[in-house]
């Protein structure tokens, strides 16, 4: 046995415990992993396959800014380990390199994400996804598969922003019920404040990109978040649904 990531570990010391396994078979198959190359050299990438090990899921890859045959090299190593895969900000040429040679993944279009799902560890409650707008969903759905491949619950609410602010409280049973809340808001980014206000849980606000001139991209969100007066408001940076999706799951596995 190959030890790949923290599960492996889990599942190596278990069967130690219920006499499953010997000491000797356990040590032999962590000394293995720890001779295992601890990255692959690609030329134009370095994999870096003892991520798991460390912080328990296998490197993600960003599509952005890659060929698609690039994206696809990176991905067919990482699911030759046996490791769940995730690529972000994945086009259509990306997406068939990939399934070329990993004809197991998944293209989720909305979220422009590329995966392959492996057993991991479940997280300890539900993740509650929050977002403002309909125009707001490619960065709710990265967070979302983001999450929901690290082993998370996710309850996905849409459309509840604060020019209709009803929607939001319509569903307050729902939120309030999470272990973890993401919302996503663009133009002033008032939502997480609005949420935060209404539940006694971690909130991880998400500025996005969508807006008129004067919202700069984002960055009006961003700093409204940033200056929330509610407790609780965690913000990520611009887009970055995919980070949100990553802290979301790191508190919901506490």
């Amino acid at each position: 046995m190959t030890l790949i990531n923290q599960a492996d570990l889990i599942s190596l010391l278990t069967d130690l415990s219920e006499g499953r396994a010997t000491v000797d078979t356990v040590s032999r198959s962590i000394a293995a992993a720890l001779r295992e190359q601890p990255f692959e050299d690609l030329g134009f990438a370095k994999v870096d396959h003892h991520r798991s090990i460390r912080q328990g899921f296998p490197e993600v890859v960003l599509g952005l800014g890659k060929s698609p045959d690039q994206v696809a090299a990176i991905s067919k190593q990482i699911v030759e380990r046996g490791s769940p895969l995730l690529v972000t900000r994945a086009d259509n040429a990306a997406w068939s390199a990939v399934k070329a040679v990993v004809p197991q993944a998944e293209y989720h279009d909305v979220a422009r994400c590329i995966t392959v799902k492996r057993d991991v560890t479940p997280g300890k409650g539900t993740i509650s996804l929050c977002s403002a707008g309909t125009s707001d969903l490619p960065v709710a759905e990265e967070a979302a598969v983001t999450a929901e491949l690290l082993g998370n619950r996710v309850d996905r609410i849409y459309d509840v922003g604060v020019a209709g602010i009803h929607r939001v409280f319509a569903h307050r049973s729902r939120i309030e019920s999470a272990r973890v809340v993401i919302v996503v808001a663009g133009m002033e980014g008032a939502l997480p404040s609005v949420v935060a206000g209404m539940v006694g849980v971690p909130v991880i606000g998400v500025p996005t990109s969508i807006g008129y001139g004067a919202s700069f991209g984002g960055v009006a969100a961003l700093l409204g978040m940033l200056n929330s007066c509610a407790n609780g408001v965690s913000v990520v940076n611009i887009d970055n649904g995919y980070g949100a999706g990553c802290i979301a799951s790191m508190i919901n596995h506490l």
